[in-house]
Formats: structure tokens, sequence, C-alpha cells
């Protein structure tokens, strides 16, 4: 059975709260900060989701634990494959060892080095590909067919949106009187759970994706009224580098977000030295561009507590020390 057959493509709240008890074993329930320096310089008061320090170091071990745990007994012995810049595939190596099971790893050539060896570390096989000229989604559906392996895909998945939804669960349970969220849109399955689990919970929070400049598919698919391909993202942000919002995620993107305000590179590089230097926390690029759009005045103006998912801390030694 190379692929979950998508029954029912919904995702609801109750499927966000199964997920939380399903991944309770593997996935960290991560801290919520607060920073008085950065509350001044930005002139909101936010409230950090630190997925940073969650399994692998990124939020992506919710969606994949809860999709691997909810695969068929029957077919977990032939194992699981799935594709990533980095984060998705160590989350589904971790995931796959936690149950004894193989799995292979479709990354690109210029994945960074440290989530490639974090990903090789947990026992996977890595295949890599050429992000500019390889498809990698038909390299994945081709090693599924020929192995029989399980695909887990990076985000269009109820399973995925459902897991990666807990973040904001968890969040609003800790903080509830919040009147924004705001998180980074890459396939846009962390932003759709996490808006389902917003609007659940607090009906008239607002929510407000982040994208990067040079990775803008969903800010312009949001104001084009359909999804819109570009060109692969060359940014910073290597985990919101994919090119085209998820025939699933998109219409909860619709229904849910307000608006997606874009940063540049250098924004994005000023978070992350502000959150390492003032907070004292490591935040890779893509999981800084919510951190980013509140220091530099992306965010309504009339906002007064937001909560933002940093959503991993996995970044290269050689790409900081840049910064």
């Amino acid at each position: 059975m190379p692929a979950i057959e998508i029954v029912r493509s919904e995702v609801k709240f109750d499927d966000i709260h199964k997920a939380s008890e399903r991944i309770r074993p593997i996935a960290k329930r991560t801290p919520v900060m607060h920073s008085r320096g950065f509350d001044a310089e930005a002139k909101v008061a936010a409230f950090f989701k630190c997925e940073n320090f969650q399994t692998g170091g990124a939020f992506k071990i919710r969606g994949a634990s809860n999709f691997v745990y909810s695969i068929p007994k029957a077919d977990l012995p032939r194992g699981v494959v799935a594709f990533s810049s980095g984060n998705h595939a160590q989350a589904v190596a971790i995931a796959a060892r936690s149950l004894g099971i193989p799995a292979t790893l479709v990354m690109p050539t210029d994945a960074p080095r440290s989530k490639l060896e974090a990903t090789r570390a947990q026992g996977a096989k890595i295949v890599e590909y050429d992000r500019f000229r390889d498809d990698r989604a038909a390299i994945g559906a081709r090693i599924a067919a020929e192995t029989g392996a399980t695909l887990v895909p990076p985000f269009d998945h109820p399973w995925i949106i459902a897991g990666q939804g807990t973040a904001a669960l968890e969040l609003l349970e800790e903080v509830p009187d919040l009147d924004a969220l705001v998180a980074p849109i890459g396939g846009g399955g962390l932003m759709s759970g996490c808006s389902i689990a917003a609007k659940h919970l607090r009906p008239r929070i607002r929510v407000i994706g982040v994208e990067p400049e040079k990775g803008n598919d969903a800010f312009l698919s949001l104001a084009a009224g359909k999804r819109v391909e570009v060109p692969p993202p060359d940014t910073i942000a290597d985990g919101l580098r994919t090119p085209v919002p998820g025939a699933i995620t998109f219409p909860i993107l619709q229904r849910n977000v307000e608006r997606v305000v874009l940063v540049s590179d250098d924004e994005i590089r000023a978070a992350v030295k502000f959150l390492l230097t003032r907070l004292k926390i490591l935040v890779e690029p893509s999981g800084a561009v919510g951190a980013a759009a509140a220091l530099f005045g992306k965010l309504p103006a009339e906002l007064g507590r937001v909560g933002i998912v940093l959503s991993g801390g996995n970044v290269d030694f050689d790409l900081l020390a840049g910064f």
C-alpha cells in the first residue's frame, strides 16, 4: 500500500484533540516564552510558542508522528517514505524509528547539512535530488510504488494538518486571551491546523500568515483566489520553499487566514540574531519569519497580544555565523 487514501479531507477540532493524545509519547509540550525586550522593539505583546525546543528541533514531529502512528499495522513493516528539505524528513525518521520500521527520505542536495546529518542519524536512508530540476513528489511516489512503503506527505493530508494544529491548541491553553495568531506558511500544513484550533478555541482571533518575499505563493494565491505556483524560491528560509499551497490546505487558509505578510531575507536574519542574542534561543530562518514580521512592523498596528509560532531551530552553524 504505497499511499494512504484520503477518505475525508475535512479537518475538525476533534481531529486535532485526538492527535494531541496520539502523539503525546513522542512530541513535547513546548514552552511559551515572553520577552519585554522584544515587546518594546516590536510594540506588541508577543508570546512565542517555541517549537525550536520540540523533538527533532521543529514542529514537524507533530504531524509526522500523527500520520505514522495512524498507518494500519499491517502496512507498517513495509516502512515509510517522505520528501522534505529537512525538518519533515527528520520527523518522519524519528517517528519511524520509534516503531522500528524503515524510512526513506528524499531530500534536496542543498538542504542544510545539519538536517541531512540529523535525519541520517535516525537510521533513515537518504535519497538526494536537485530541487531546481527534479520532481521530489514523483521520486517519492516511485519509491513508494517500488517498495510498498507508505508515502508520508509533508503537509497536504488531514492527519498531518491535525497533528500540526496541536501547537496552537497548546498555545491557547496556556495563553487563551490572544488577539492574533501568527505562523509561517510553507505548504500550509502548520497554519491550516493551527488556524482550525485557534478559531475553535477563540472564534474572534485574527490569524496572520508570514512568508519570505522570495517565496510568496500563499500571498499570491490568496490574492488571486486560486492556487498560484511560483518558481523554486531562493530564500534563506529553506523550510518555506514550497512553490504552491496544498490542495487541501489552501481552502482552509482561504477560510481562516486574514492576510499573509511578507518579510525579506535581511529581516529574517535580523530576527534570528535578535532571538539568539536577546532571548538566548536559537531559531532557524524559517521559524523566525513571524518574529521578523512583528519586529519590522508588518503586523496590524492595533494588535495587543499576539501568539507567534517559532516553528523550528535547525540551522547550520556556518550559515548562522554569517549573520
